[in-house]
């Protein structure tokens, strides 16, 4: 499913830019600050209602607008007959409110905008899968779940209301003992559950992660990723929120369960992020992207779409190619931005057809 057209109003620099005939491989290039990262931004947010450079929608919207928007026309079979279109539109305004429509009708979640255009996105922010906070880790184990696991979603959201009414019992001190254990034994079902889907996609996942790694950096053998699924191996759930009922009740919320879950990424038992180059950790972070659209084509569950902002820093020219190799191999559809307009086009195998799009001071032109 790839987008072939994209129309974007009002994002950041962006005022007015249309975008046809896009192709398997896009790439943005222009100097600093001419919006070649707002584009990648405005696909982003077609496909997840969001920005992948921060949450707060006002730097997102032009300055004098009042709202942003996307659109964008995706080739997909069985819409209209093969080879049929599908549309999305995305609206944002200043004040917070969001529009989200498929195929011309309003939809209430941006997990139906995330079914239509699945994204992975390589960036600075990506960094964080080695040395930012496990949440991190968790939205990256969830991405993948998500798309491979149709119940997945149902738990995850069961589980998010029933710890949001147990930590407000646990906060507020005064409690009924009949309604915690309520919440808590409905809270630890889809906690099971959740964990469940993860650890099955995890075994899947590192299967894929090690075989791409060691193509891509085979002096990285020893690199090993662990799942933690946020409490005590040897207890069942039920068991671990029982243990830890006295120190939820001191300080007023839950303090075990899979919104604890983490994955660890360690090199001969240290942490990864601790040990490697900045260099090394790039080539582990796109392995462990490109190991989420490799098994989620594998599963049959279709092609994500790959941003890749500025793929050629911190990789050298031999890393650049290998990685572009695996995407190509792939057959997924990919944006990336570049300041030279060679860049990308010197490192990509021979053979794709590369759409070049120049972009300067907000305005994009083909070519």
């Amino acid at each position: 499913m790839d987008l072939s057209q994209l129309q974007i109003n009002n994002v950041r620099n962006l005022g007015q830019v249309k975008l046809r005939n896009l192709g398997k491989v896009n790439v943005f290039y222009g100097p600093n600050g001419a919006g070649k990262t707002s584009l990648l931004e405005a696909i982003h947010l077609l496909g997840m209602a969001r920005s992948f450079r921060g949450s707060s929608v006002k730097p997102l919207i032009s300055h004098g607008s009042t709202h942003c928007a996307v659109f964008g026309s995706i080739k997909t079979a069985g819409v209209s007959g093969p080879g049929g279109n599908l549309t999305l539109g995305v609206q944002r305004s200043a004040t917070g409110e969001v529009q989200i429509k498929v195929a011309g009708a309003v939809v209430r979640t941006a997990a139906q905008l995330a079914e239509h255009l699945p994204l992975q996105t390589i960036d600075a922010s990506s960094f964080d899968l080695l040395n930012g906070a496990p949440q991190a880790r968790r939205q990256y184990l969830d991405w993948g779940v998500f798309h491979v696991e149709q119940r997945f979603f149902n738990q995850w959201q069961r589980f998010q209301r029933c710890i949001k009414q147990r930590n407000n019992l646990l906060r507020h001190g005064k409690m009924s003992d009949v309604e915690l254990a309520v919440w808590t034994r409905d809270m630890a079902a889809a906690g099971i559950a959740i964990s469940e889907y993860r650890q099955s996609y995890f075994e899947k996942l590192e299967r894929q992660f090690y075989g791409i790694l060691a193509s891509l950096a085979p002096s990285l053998q020893g690199l090993e990723l662990r799942y933690r699924r946020g409490w005590d191996k040897t207890l069942g759930y039920e068991q671990a929120l029982k243990a830890s009922l006295v120190v939820d009740k001191e300080r007023g919320y839950t303090h075990v369960g899979p919104q604890r879950a983490d994955i660890r990424v360690t090199i001969d038992g240290r942490l990864a992020a601790d040990v490697l180059s900045r260099g090394q950790q790039k080539l582990v972070v796109c392995a462990l992207k490109l190991a989420q659209g490799q098994l989620m084509g594998a599963m049959g569950k279709g092609r994500c779409t790959y941003l890749l902002d500025d793929l050629r820093s911190e990789l050298d020219e031999q890393h650049s190619k290998l990685v572009c190799s695996l995407l190509s191999t792939m057959g997924v559809q990919v944006f990336v931005t570049s300041i030279a307009r060679d860049d990308i086009g010197s490192v990509w195998p021979s053979g794709d057809n590369i759409v070049m799009f120049h972009v300067e001071h907000g305005q994009v032109s083909p070519g």
